[in-house]
């Protein structure tokens, strides 16, 4: 039998604005779950220009922007109303920049103080139903979404997955809380032997289905939890009619290799800009 070989759409503007939208989308539907579980904590989402700025606490991963200027031209009076917005919190401004936003905005956020403090390696590949993701998997583990009853398991498996991080002291408890709010998420685990390894999520946006947070807990690696969660959350979202997975990492990382290895590509290298004063 002939494994189908899908085909890769072209790594340019139009497919810039669907990943980013989509990962901007998935950061909006967070940060409503938190104002939904959390009702004091103030977090909001608003649209400028076709960019998402979200505040979802001072010290949140989440607080900061996606797309911003790869919809339409982003002037001074537009980061003006964005800026501000942040600043009204006392929150930090951070913005995640494609290079597809092109030179000229580079040049205005460097103007106003910004400078690039984090790169992060975007990357995807193809869907669609019936398609062999070619991927070896362990039979004796399986990955499935969680139910209902799951919601506190799986966020101990995603705290022993990744360790304690002591810049987000709040983040694993508050994930458990989040969940049943988020509505373009879904929770998977992996189980070996009926007890639960890993763990790791997926949003669907637009067609795009983000992966994000996947993790093992340190005494089941190297067994393939990961190639299986893997493998569930791409057929699950090619099911519902998604035809580009999305994932991000570092440049460089065993991550971005991983990813690598099993039909990602690398769609352009982000850089995260600062406001610095």
């Amino acid at each position: 039998m002939t494994r189908e070989v899908p085909s890769y759409p072209f790594s340019d503007t139009a497919l810039a604005q669907r990943l980013e939208r989509a990962e901007g989308q998935s950061g909006a539907r967070f940060v409503e779950a938190r104002a939904a579980a959390f009702p004091e904590s103030g977090a909001c989402w608003i649209e400028i220009a076709g960019t998402y700025a979200m505040y979802d606490g001072v010290r949140s991963p989440v607080t900061q922007t996606f797309g911003l200027g790869l919809y339409q031209e982003v002037t001074g009076s537009e980061l003006n109303q964005i800026e501000r917005f942040f600043k009204d919190r006392h929150a930090p401004v951070f913005h995640e920049v494609s290079p597809l936003a092109g030179l000229p905005l580079a040049a205005l956020l460097s103007e106003r103080g910004y400078e690039p403090i984090e790169f992060t390696s975007v990357m995807y590949r193809p869907l669609g139903k019936g398609v062999d993701l070619g991927l070896f998997l362990n039979e004796k583990i399986q990955a499935r979404p969680i139910v209902e009853s799951e919601h506190a398991v799986w966020g101990e498996t995603v705290a022993r997955g990744w360790g304690q991080i002591p810049e987000f002291p709040d983040l694993f408890s508050d994930l458990t809380k989040l969940n049943p709010y988020r509505k373009d998420a879904v929770s998977f685990m992996a189980i070996l032997e009926g007890l639960p390894i890993a763990a790791g999520a997926l949003s669907m946006s637009g067609g795009v289905a983000l992966l994000a947070g996947a993790s093992t807990i340190p005494e089941a690696r190297k067994q393939g939890a990961q190639l299986a969660l893997l493998d569930s959350r791409l057929r699950y979202a090619a099911e519902r009619g998604c035809d580009i997975a999305m994932m991000c990492a570092q440049p460089g990382s065993a991550s971005q290799r991983n990813a690598e290895r099993h039909g990602f590509r690398i769609a352009y290298t982000r850089i995260k800009w600062g406001l610095t004063d």
